[in-house]
């Protein structure tokens, strides 16, 4: 009783602190005049430029309730926050050079790469070493165990590019990086209270618990941040709130054991990842587009399809997919 109260207290808490930061979130911006510009060649989003970014920040804050309510800076939760956070700055740095030059362009590409490069080697080190974390991972559907030993670390790196990088290409309409995130969440969420009520130590409750808290109260931040963001949005996340929210997906996945659902539950952001892969590849050897355009959600404007449509096409797979996966652990 008194986890469950402590959960919907640090979601509440979270969520209104993120609504009641935002309008100061929104005076600096608009007076150092952070606003987006947007890409030249997507014609659909010409009317979306000056609009204002770097609003990750609004759900990024409320982490600070999180580690309050999860204190032992030893468990997974506290770990998360403090990983999510720190792409969140790398984010920040990418905006930032954006705004003051004003254009579309922050860090280089190596640069940027090198930063999550750096940050997922210290984790992957860290997790493969620490008790509740790796270097095992379950099996979905076979409900199995493996140990990928020091395959582990090459692995963990993989998966926060991977997720950091797909979750900042999937950011390109209004509401559909923050709505496919809180359906994504939300299902790790459900996942993890399934996996506290197993058979599993009072130490490694105590450890998926702190992970619920840190899900929760990002959750709450999401949900805070989407009445901004949903269509027509008032303020983008950014390269602040996408790098963090693709390294809190991998957290989420990874602390708790099931890196391998990301194939599931994450499964627009996979495809959206692809979409950009496939175009890249097949342009580059026969001068030919697979798609109107990339990632996906533009081919998908280009055939006419509204924005907010795709949005909530993306929600409901992502939910979907996201039961499925809750039934390959059950």
């Amino acid at each position: 009783m008194l986890s469950s109260t402590k959960t919907v207290l640090c979601f509440i808490l979270s969520f209104m602190f993120a609504l009641l930061s935002a309008p100061l979130i929104f005076a600096v911006i608009n007076k150092f005049n952070i606003k987006q510009t947007t890409l030249g060649y997507v014609s659909n989003h010409i009317e979306k430029n000056g609009t204002p970014t770097m609003g990750g920040l609004i759900f990024l804050f409320p982490l600070i309730i999180g580690a309050i309510f999860i204190k032992k800076i030893y468990y997974s939760g506290f770990l998360a926050i403090f990983i999510t956070i720190a792409y969140g700055i790398i984010g920040f740095i990418d905006d930032f050079i954006k705004i003051k030059y004003k254009h579309n362009e922050g860090l280089k590409p190596y640069q940027k790469i090198i930063a999550q490069l750096a940050l997922a080697i210290i984790n992957a080190i860290y997790s493969y070493n620490n008790l509740f974390i790796g270097p095992y991972i379950n099996v979905p559907f076979l409900k199995e165990q493996i140990d990928l030993k020091w395959l582990y670390i090459p692995f963990v790196i993989i998966i926060y590019l991977a997720s950091t990088n797909g979750v900042n290409l999937t950011d390109g309409l209004d509401g559909l990086a923050s709505k496919t995130s809180i359906a994504y969440l939300g299902t790790f969420l459900i996942i993890l209270v399934i996996q506290m009520a197993s058979d599993v130590s009072n130490f490694e409750k105590k450890n998926l618990f702190s992970l619920i808290l840190y899900t929760t109260c990002l959750l709450g931040g999401l949900f805070a941040f989407l009445w901004f963001n949903a269509y027509p949005a008032k303020i983008f996340m950014g390269d602040t709130g996408s790098l963090s929210l693709g390294a809190a997906i991998s957290c989420v996945a990874l602390f708790s054991k099931n890196p391998l659902l990301i194939l599931i539950i994450g499964i627009m952001y996979v495809i959206t990842s692809l979409s950009v892969i496939i175009q890249v590849s097949v342009y580059k050897l026969t001068k030919k587009r697979v798609f109107k355009m990339a990632p996906l959600h533009h081919h998908f404007q280009y055939m006419g399809i509204k924005e907010s449509k795709i949005v909530t096409y993306y929600t409901i797979i992502t939910i979907f997919f996201g039961a499925i996966a809750i039934y390959s652990i059950i």
